[in-house]
């Protein structure tokens, strides 16, 4: 016996309930979620405008990998005020991550628009996150890549973008940037390689630890690679043209 043939008529019925419910739940996360999801975000970013975060969550990640590999899970890191970070570094990482960080909202559209224009020429697809996301990646986030992540990144930076200084967000980035396993911060960085405080810097000195931030796991300061090394050089020269310390009145 034949089946018999559903008219047009019911699918489209059915196909409007289902939009119906779309809608009635879409209006339900809008009315309830939204706030919600608003209220938890700015209870997290706005009392970091005055309130220096002790850790972050890379370096819980960090540390709940060395207790489950049963190491002792010591943490190498010092808080200091931007004030004691050489202007040296805070150039150098502008320089070397961001050198429209004066400039734009969280989001560098044009260094975005650049790095998909090079992979469609056929080269390899390179970074373009600012200070502003790998700041909030760092406090909030975690390790990996996904769709999720980098949309929590975005509503982060929007929020930290709207309630902190530029000089703030520096100062939180170079307080928790990650400069070898379990070394954290620029004070930490400092002391480790140079034996010195962070305030102590010197451009060189500056522009190497500048130099392993896009991926410390497989750059090294303390043994240097020849690319490092072409990129520490790169970085003075970008430094000298932006105008040295004298940037930072950008901010």
């Amino acid at each position: 016996m034949a089946e018999p043939i559903r008219s047009s008529g019911a699918r489209t019925s059915r196909g409007s309930r289902l939009w119906r419910i779309f809608v009635w739940l879409l209006r339900r996360v809008l009315v309830y979620g939204l706030p919600v999801a608003v209220a938890i975000t700015v209870l997290l970013v706005l009392p970091l405008r005055w309130i220096d975060p002790p850790i972050s969550s890379f370096m819980l990640q960090t540390l709940a990998s060395s207790l489950r590999a049963g190491e002792e899970g010591r943490m190498r890191h010092q808080w200091v005020p931007l004030q004691q970070i050489s202007p040296h570094l805070q150039v150098a990482a502008i320089t070397a991550e961001d050198q429209r960080f004066p400039d734009h909202r969280g989001f560098d559209t044009e260094a975005l628009r650049e790095a998909v224009a090079e992979a469609i020429a056929g080269d390899r697809l390179r970074g373009a996150s600012t200070i502003s996301q790998q700041t909030a990646k760092n406090l909030y986030l975690w390790h990996g890549r996904s769709m999720l992540r980098k949309a929590m990144e975005a509503w982060f930076v929007v929020w930290m973008e709207l309630f902190w200084s530029k000089e703030r967000i520096l100062e939180v980035y170079l307080n928790i940037a990650e400069w070898d396993d379990s070394l954290y911060g620029a004070e930490a960085a400092a002391r480790h390689y140079f034996g010195k405080s962070a305030a102590s810097l010197t451009s060189v000195e500056a522009a190497l630890l500048a130099a392993v931030l896009p991926n410390p796991h497989r750059l090294r300061v303390d043994r240097p690679s020849s690319y490092v090394l072409e990129r520490q050089l790169w970085i003075l020269a970008q430094m000298e043209s932006l105008g040295g310390v004298r940037y930072l009145g950008n901010l």
